[in-house]
């Protein structure tokens, strides 16, 4: 069960990754379209910086699961190094439970906001588009940095020995 977990939480990982990716391939041509048609014709894309922003937004939400699964984020293990085995485990295990709870929360909370957007109709300001897809990725994200770390959770709980 925790190899069908590891790996699917790998997965979802990945597919959030490379969609980032390509999230961010588009705002840089969304910029680069910017700027040429600026100082060539004079027009700029309209809208650009509000685009900029919705996709910017997905693309942090997006890449958060991936970072967690290489563990690319900011860690204190020079203070954990000293303690004993089991107490690094443990620590590891209540942080990253800690951590679940808040990102499932923030994603539950954000898709709400989504849900209460879609039911307003509410549009951008300058471009006048429903923005609430842009809201439910992000909230998708929060999730799926929840299900990475309560599979990291479960394997900190359930690991022999701590690396």
């Amino acid at each position: 069960m925790m190899q069908f977990l590891d790996r699917a939480s790998e997965l979802v990982a990945r597919a959030l990754a490379v969609l980032a990716g390509l999230f961010l391939i588009s705002m840089m041509l969304l910029a680069c379209a910017n700027m040429v048609l600026r100082s060539v014709f004079g027009m700029p894309v309209q809208g650009t910086f509000e685009l900029m922003g919705f996709l910017g937004a997905v693309v942090a939400a997006f890449s958060l699961a991936f970072a967690q699964r290489r563990k690319a984020h900011v860690s204190v293990g020079i203070l954990l190094a000293r303690f004993p085995a089991w107490f690094r485990r443990l620590a590891d295990a209540s942080t990253n439970a800690l951590s679940c709870g808040f990102f499932l929360l923030a994603g539950v909370e954000t898709w709400k906001w989504a849900l209460f957007l879609v039911q307003t109709g509410e549009v951008s300001e300058t471009l006048q588009i429903v923005f609430h897809p842009f809201v439910f990725a992000s909230a998708a994200g929060c999730i799926a940095l929840a299900f990475v770390l309560a599979v990291d959770t479960l394997k900190a709980l359930t690991q022999k020995k701590v690396a």
